[in-house]
């Protein structure tokens, strides 16, 4: 059987536009890096003098994000080289794997802040409030920046995975900043841990969000947002198309969605029509990539009768 198949790329200005956001979201992942890295110490140090957990959780925390940042940041880098024999789509799938290395690292940093929380409620110690919450104002006005710069960007599942990190730490230094003044005002030490416990347990939903995605992504599963019956029925319903089998929907990474399907023709001779009108349809509903292979109505009934007949016998 001879393949009659036709491969439907983007268009050339949807390249040009990819190239320029993945540009945009290295250089923000880029300066987010730098921003991190250098406060983390600050916060280490501080932490260690204060005997602060919550600040020493939180600079943990960024360091962290520092290397959820410079993987992301790699990853997009690596989601720009080419498509070679060995790998066909090129590497657009590096931004999935940071995404899921990523929600791995923050379930780790959650537990990590959860035991050393309870640890401090059954242990109290004396903490600095004052050192406490200046540091932490400090680190909040570096979290938002960092988060404003990376909100901006292209939501890949990359940057979302490093985007998650800084607003887990954002929502560490409004906890160290609370934290601070109520022990400054009251010495009411246990705050300090009882506000690390919270800002784990809101974090925790979206790392898990996440994680699933970016499972359901490797997986090869349907994008959440599609439906593969809703493609299914729009491709048949078009002009010259009888019906369509061996549908497949599925995401090579979070900006590029892929399609094969057989299609059954009316009139091989109206192939080229159908196709334009099937590419058509499936650029508006968001796949950018489809392989679509056309097959004779005449022959499809033949083989059904066939079928038929030795299923009789």
């Amino acid at each position: 059987m001879s393949d009659h198949s036709h491969a439907h790329h983007p268009h050339p200005h949807a390249h040009t536009h990819t190239a320029h956001a993945t540009h945009a979201t290295s250089t923000s992942l880029r300066w987010a890096l730098i921003l991190t890295f250098g406060f983390a110490g600050v916060e280490a140090l501080t932490g260690w003098w204060s005997g602060s957990l919550a600040l020493l959780g939180d600079a943990g925390h960024m360091v962290t994000d520092s290397l959820s940042l410079g993987l992301a940041l790699f990853a997009a880098w690596l989601s720009t080289r080419p498509a070679t024999h060995r790998h066909s789509y090129g590497m657009q799938r590096a931004e999935v794997l940071a995404g899921l290395i990523n929600a791995l690292l923050m379930l780790a940093v959650i537990v990590a802040l959860a035991v050393a929380s309870i640890q401090r409620l059954l242990t109290p110690q004396a903490v600095h409030g004052e050192a406490v919450a200046v540091v932490a104002v400090i680190g909040l006005i570096v979290n938002i920046v960092v988060a404003l710069m990376l909100a901006r960007g292209e939501q890949s599942f990359n940057t979302r995975g490093a985007l998650l990190h800084v607003l887990g730490d954002l929502l560490g230094s409004v906890a160290a900043l609370v934290a601070g003044i109520v022990i400054t005002l009251t010495g009411w030490t246990p705050i300090d841990p009882i506000l690390t416990l919270t800002i784990a347990a809101l974090i925790l939903a979206s790392t898990i969000r996440l994680l699933l995605e970016t499972l359901h992504t490797l997986m090869e599963g349907v994008p959440r947002h599609l439906s593969l019956e809703a493609i299914g029925s729009a491709i048949a319903a078009r002009s010259g198309v009888n019906s369509v089998h061996d549908l497949h929907l599925w995401a090579v990474s979070s900006k590029q969605i892929a399609l094969s399907a057989h299609l059954v023709i009316e009139d091989m001779r109206d192939w080229e029509h159908v196709l334009a009108d099937v590419s058509e349809v499936l650029h508006t509903l968001g796949v950018e990539h489809a392989t679509l292979q056309p097959e004779p109505l005449q022959r499809t009934v033949r083989w059904l009768a066939r079928a038929g007949t030795s299923l009789k016998h």
